[in-house]
């Protein structure tokens, strides 16, 4: 197998100056460098730079994928949005993501080796712009994604039966969770397990009406300075008052929830899911067979229909092609076998048509290919 990468980031909250794509630029002759992004992808070499290093100094999203199985996703986060020891506590002991320090931000470094034969020619293109929403979704105070990474876990054995799951749920899931979990390939049926539970206002779905009440419940001077920072360009405004809204909700929402569910919870109703699935698939193909057959029953019917209007012209047509001696002769006399069978079990005439075949068996019976065919009648 030859070798593919492909990579890609993304500068969300500061566009890329012109010293910036210069610098950029002496590291890949051949990268597509915007004022927005970095894309590449190689057949025969690596990237010369080191991803971390431009995500500190860059970009705010990254994404690789290497036919060889790795797949690779990091986010940049300001320190001061984010809550670190309750990240801390959500990633505990999870074995493929890690959090570093870049200055004043915070990367979530979330990278799955995987196997070559999971590789399906993924070419990488769109999958940053999937999962680019994941961004804007932490920032303002939905961790549902660190819920499918302790998941990842629960799928390869890295979690015990009694644990508890980090969030009430993860439902309902957002195109960039599903996104998320496609891409790292993580296990369908305990997706769906996990997001079968609302993932509540403190880490998941903020409802509209709260973003209202909270910017009504801010002093006057607070949304000034809002709107001042906002004025100036401040890119995290609009995720910080998400974040209050999340906040000032959570306290009602917490009542709403049941008991979370364990670790075997989830894997007995995962399963549950793919029974569930793989019959809903072969009742699925079960009528796909019988329609099929019905057509082609159909179909033999009208062709029967038309080769009784033509009496002994068919058989000769028959000889006419078995003298052909290629393939597509062959198989055009056996299919006008077949159906004048079919005519002759109608006319209760399989005794006649019987010895009509041997008949043709005899005198063709040097050209194997045609004979071969006449077997499977």
């Amino acid at each position: 197998m030859s070798e593919y990468q492909y990579l890609e980031f993304q500068a969300v909250d500061r566009p890329l100056d012109e010293a910036d794509r210069e610098a950029l630029r002496a590291m890949s002759s051949r990268a597509r460098i915007t004022a927005t992004g970095f894309t590449n992808h190689y057949n025969w070499s690596d990237f010369g730079g080191d991803p971390r290093k431009l995500m500190a100094r860059w970009f705010d999203l990254h994404l690789y994928l290497a036919n060889w199985g790795t797949r690779q996703f990091m986010i940049r986060l300001p320190k001061r949005l984010m809550d670190r020891s309750r990240l801390d506590s959500l990633l505990h002991d999870c074995n493929w993501a890690e959090i570093f320090e870049a200055g004043d931000c915070l990367i979530l470094d979330i990278c799955e080796d995987g196997e070559p034969e999971d590789y399906d020619g993924d070419d990488g293109s769109g999958w940053l712009a999937a999962l680019a929403p994941l961004r804007a979704d932490l920032l303002s105070g939905d961790l549902r994604l660190l819920y499918l990474l302790w998941l990842s876990e629960v799928e390869f054995g890295g979690r015990k039966d009694g644990e508890t799951e980090p969030l009430p749920g993860i439902g309902p899931l957002t195109g960039a969770l599903r996104a998320f979990a496609e891409f790292f390939r993580i296990d369908s049926g305990l997706v769906e397990a996990a997001a079968e539970a609302h993932g509540g206002i403190a880490d998941g779905e903020l409802p509209v009406d709260a973003i209202g009440a909270a910017v009504a419940a801010m002093s006057e001077d607070e949304k000034a300075e809002l709107l001042r920072r906002a004025a100036e360009g401040d890119p995290h405004v609009g995720a910080e008052i998400r974040r209050r809204a999340r906040i000032a909700a959570s306290s009602e929402d917490s009542a709403m929830h049941t008991a979370r569910r364990t670790v075997s919870d989830l894997r007995r109703r995962a399963a549950a899911i793919h029974e569930e699935k793989e019959a809903a698939e072969a009742e699925r193909r079960e009528a796909e067979r019988l329609r099929q057959e019905r057509e082609a029953e159909e179909a033999q019917r009208a062709r029967v229909a038309a080769l009784r209007q033509r009496g002994e012209a068919v058989w000769d047509e028959i000889e006419s092609e078995a003298d052909r001696r290629h393939a597509s002769g062959y198989d055009r006399a056996a299919a006008l076998l077949s159906d004048l069978k079919a005519l002759a079990e109608e006319d209760d005439a399989a005794a006649a048509f019987t010895d009509r075949l041997n008949d043709i068996r005899l005198r063709h019976s040097r050209k194997w290919g045609f004979i071969r065919r006449l077997e499977e009648l």
